[in-house]
């Protein structure tokens, strides 16, 4: 895996420069007519609306502190410090944390509420800061950002999504995100719009991945086995091939790199409401996961979590 020397993450520029601050004006302005996601729901967030995503002027946070969970290249020795953010840009049927992305339980905090929360993370030495859900919350997060650079952060950043951006968010990123962690979750847009309620995903899925390589390209690691820079890209694994893993192999193999980090995932079980959609009623079996596994290995792409 391609190392490169521990570095000071690029935001902390864009801080001293202004720009970052710019930034997190910009995007609280549009949240009057909100177009942050493609949903682009024009709800005025700043009215006391809230938008698709559920979700006001402020932040909501669902939990926060070091994670072990994650992948092994953001846990390190420390852990990852994870922020979840409650609420979603998507309505996923299967969704595990649907209390969280769906119900909304959490507390709504200010953006100097949030830029303690990052700092106390980094007080506890995780390895980088991992926002949990926040396409919905950009422009909170982008605030709170700014309060905390002024105050000593200076963790990497994962942007822990679930790979529904909009290409006009994800500039406002341009500099600030360190590792961006997408899911890819289908390829085939009626698939999308019954179990997420987003037809339009592949498309605005494909021009993300393409974004945020070219961004900040293939994820590397510090001399720790530590993820500093890059894309690593999850993708969940469906029964009876709902989730398209042929396709997205063949996108991220053309598209993006050969080189590019995947966590082809078989975690799959039938959540929430899955059990009322007879397509997913059911857990992977493993031969479906490794046919899906295969299909990557078939096009070059090696870089696969656990190998």
């Amino acid at each position: 895996m391609t190392q490169i020397q521990a570095r000071q993450p690029a935001y902390i520029a864009l801080a001293e420069s202004g720009e970052l601050a710019r930034r997190a004006k910009l995007a609280v302005g549009e949240l009057a007519s909100c177009r942050l996601c493609p949903h682009e729901c024009d709800t005025n967030r700043t009215a006391g609306q809230v938008g698709r995503c559920g979700t006001g002027r402020r932040a909501q946070v669902a939990s926060y502190g070091p994670h072990y969970g994650e992948e092994s290249v953001l846990v390190g020795r420390h852990g990852s410090g994870t922020v979840f953010f409650s609420h979603c840009n998507l309505r996923c049927v299967f969704c595990q944390n649907h209390d969280i992305s769906h119900g909304g339980d959490g507390q709504v905090v200010s953006a100097e509420e949030l830029a303690l929360v990052f700092l106390h993370l980094q007080r506890m030495g995780c390895h980088n800061l991992n926002l949990v859900s926040p396409t919905h919350v950009l422009a909170p997060v982008l605030e709170a950002l700014t309060i905390a650079v002024s105050r000593g952060l200076h963790l990497p950043i994962v942007w822990n999504s679930g790979g529904y951006e909009s290409g006009h968010p994800l500039e406002l990123l341009d500099g600030v995100v360190d590792v961006y962690m997408p899911d890819a979750k289908y390829r085939d847009p009626e698939v999308a719009e019954r179990l997420s309620g987003a037809r339009d995903y592949p498309d605005v899925n494909r021009a993300a991945l393409v974004e945020m390589h070219r961004q900040v390209g293939v994820l590397r690691v510090d001399s720790s086995g530590v993820a500093v820079r890059g894309v690593l890209l999850r993708h969940l694994v469906l029964p009876n091939g709902l989730a398209g893993s042929a396709e997205l192999a063949r996108l991220v193999s053309g598209e993006l790199s050969p080189h590019t980090f995947v966590n082809v995932m078989a975690q799959y079980r039938p959540c929430y409401m899955a059990r009322s959609y007879p397509e997913i009623a059911r857990r992977l079996t493993t031969a479906e996961f490794v046919a899906a596994r295969d299909e990557f290995r078939a096009l070059g792409l090696y870089r696969l979590d656990g190998e």
